[in-house]
């Protein structure tokens, strides 16, 4: 196969990926007593090539998500983004929080104090507010980032009083469940924390984005009140490393 038919291929992969995707996105959200409307379906654009990416943005795919600053950096330039939102959903290191404020439109993975405070010093000097998502690690895995479940709704209170950044929401990642039940349990405690949250009105805080739910049970966590799902693989394939 050459190159040209190859990627003809891939692009109808997309195509077809992405029609599928909407489709069971719909039906959870139906589920759960809202419409697909009412989801964010972000394309997660992980080590996928800058023409697949386009594509999936000419079919309508209006919010991506890099893990890497480095690499949404070097991409951002080749991307047709009009009317697109770029959010970095990967663990930030404080070295690389200058390089990446004011150049997404939010940052889903702020899971500690001294992070936000950077991201808050950054924005200021350059004079944006970025928004921002805690990262919960509602698991307690060891090999994850994120604040605990039961330290968020106190670090959350210490972050809203940082200039230069507003909390817009939660983000996690479960363990990897063979269970659903117990995946469901994960993502129902995350949304009760999210509905919690945002009863306590915490000055720039909004609790109106809860992100979780991928590839594999974005299903799941739309019928559990998720309203922000990442789904990379099954729009663009297996990801080449």
């Amino acid at each position: 196969m050459t190159e040209k038919s190859w990627d003809e291929q891939r692009f109808q992969d997309i195509e077809y990926n992405l029609k599928a995707v909407r489709e069971a996105l719909a039906r959870a959200a139906e589920d759960s007593g809202r419409t697909a409307a009412d989801i964010e379906l972000m394309a997660v654009t992980k080590t996928v090539e800058e023409r697949f990416i386009n594509h999936a943005i000419d079919c309508g795919v209006t919010l991506i998500g890099e893990n890497r600053v480095q690499e949404l950096l070097r991409k951002k330039p080749n991307l047709r983004l009009a009317g697109v939102r770029k959010n970095l959903i990967g663990h930030l290191q404080t070295n690389k929080v200058a390089q990446i404020v004011g150049e997404v439109d939010m940052i889903e993975s702020v899971d500690s104090l001294k992070v936000a405070r950077e991201i808050g010093k950054q924005s200021l000097k350059k004079g944006v507010v970025t928004d921002v998502l805690v990262e919960v690690n509602i698991g307690l895995e060891a090999s994850k980032t994120g604040l605990s479940p039961e330290e968020t709704p106190e670090r959350i209170a210490e972050m809203a009083e940082i200039a230069g950044l507003h909390i817009c929401g939660l983000m996690s990642v479960p363990p990897i469940c063979e269970d659903r039940a117990k995946l469901c349990k994960y993502f129902e405690n995350m949304y009760n924390m999210y509905v919690d949250i945002g009863a306590k009105k915490i000055d720039n805080v909004s609790m109106n984005v809860l992100s979780m739910g991928m590839s594999g049970d974005f299903a799941e966590a739309v019928r559990a009140g998720s309203n922000h799902v990442r789904v990379g693989s099954r729009i663009f394939g297996p990801r080449v490393y």
